[in-house]
């Protein structure tokens, strides 16, 4: 016996329906234990936000925080079971179950999953467990969710669907016959609790942001090992802004170098192009086969702020090597050509 003078038994009886039964199947047998004494209306209802802003650039990975809020309430009871007054037993169960029916309100074992239909928008989190939340609280930390933004991603508003599955108590009962006169307490006191599942399902928004956005859709040039050639690299606005006073930079890696890595581009509007001209020295040790190199523009948005660009690609290629004639070639052709116009003139003026 404890302090209070009685033993509690408590039978918790935990039913997945997702796994046994329907959402409005019939109680198991075994968890009959007594008189069911009310039926409760109502349930958890959770809502998650968006902390802070959901505005992004294309090609951005970022993470979501979501807090969630449960405002479920219990709208009403209905009496199952009269009892008699001055039955201190039936009593004594009934004002138990009721306190274990406000708790129908509990969302236990939360497991939030975020999807995106859009193939331009990624999750890239498995689904988060979220916890325990009761009636009229806040999750006391954020679930987080990681994003990945595709570049070619239109600028626009896109929803995601989040699904929010717990459990939540469906039904109580309560049992025993052994009153304690003495404590006004039912000391063999049986509790079964029978749980369901139930998802919700919310639409999270994220915004990509209207802002230039620049590929290079045109290379042109001849590049040869050990010698400086000149790259023109045409650069399209393919965004929903414009972008003020650009300039681009390329970065000169292995096998290049360049003492003029930065061109004026002007003002792009959308769909817009520009050509930039750089001069590169190919190192002589360089293999003939297509390189990358990576340029970035600095630009001034439409707010007046500067801007840098994410990395834009130029695809090249060194060339062949140009063949020459060996010098000794050269001599003996200069000499034959020579000889040549000497036998000419001598014949025109025997003639």
């Amino acid at each position: 016996m404890n302090k209070n003078g009685f033993f509690t038994t408590v039978t918790t009886l935990l039913i997945l329906c997702s796994l046994v039964l329907p959402a409005q199947a019939a109680l198991p047998e075994n968890f009959d234990i007594s008189e069911n004494y009310y039926t409760v209306y109502g349930g958890p209802d959770l809502n998650a936000t968006l902390i802070g802003d959901n505005e992004y650039s294309r090609g951005d990975t970022v993470t979501l925080n979501l807090e969630m809020m449960n405002k479920g309430t219990i709208s009403g009871f209905k009496s199952e079971n009269e009892i008699d007054m001055g039955n201190y037993v039936d009593e004594m169960l009934q004002q138990s179950e009721m306190q274990y029916e406000a708790q129908a309100v509990t969302a236990v074992g939360i497991l939030a999953t975020l999807k995106s239909d859009n193939p331009n928008i990624k999750v890239k989190s498995e689904p988060q467990q979220a916890g325990t939340l009761k009636q009229g609280k806040q999750s006391s930390s954020p679930t987080k969710f990681t994003i990945e933004i595709n570049k070619s991603t239109s600028a626009g508003t896109y929803p995601l669907n989040l699904e929010l599955s717990y459990q939540y108590q469906n039904n109580v009962q309560v049992g025993g016959d052994d009153f304690d006169s003495t404590t006004g307490l039912v000391t063999n006191k049986d509790v079964g609790i029978w749980y369901e599942n139930k998802t919700q399902t919310q639409t999270i928004e994220v915004k990509v942001k209207k802002e230039p956005y620049f590929e290079a859709t045109n290379v042109t040039g001849d590049l040869y090992p050990d010698k400086s050639g000149m790259l023109y690299v045409t650069y399209k606005n393919i965004g929903e802004e414009p972008a003020k006073d650009a300039t681009v930079r390329v970065s000169a890696a292995d096998p290049f170098s360049t003492t003029d890595d930065q061109a004026y581009l002007g003002t792009l509007n959308p769909g817009e192009s520009a050509v930039a001209a750089f001069k590169l020295t190919v190192d002589d040790t360089a293999t003939p086969k297509p390189y990358s190199l990576t340029s970035e523009i600095l630009y001034e948005d439409a707010d007046g702020h500067d801007q840098v660009s994410d990395s834009v690609k130029i695809n090249t290629k060194v060339q062949e090597a140009e063949k020459s004639l060996p010098g000794y070639q050269i001599v003996t052709g200069i000499t034959m050509a020579l000889a040549a116009c000497f036998i000419i003139s001598r014949r025109k003026k025997q003639d």
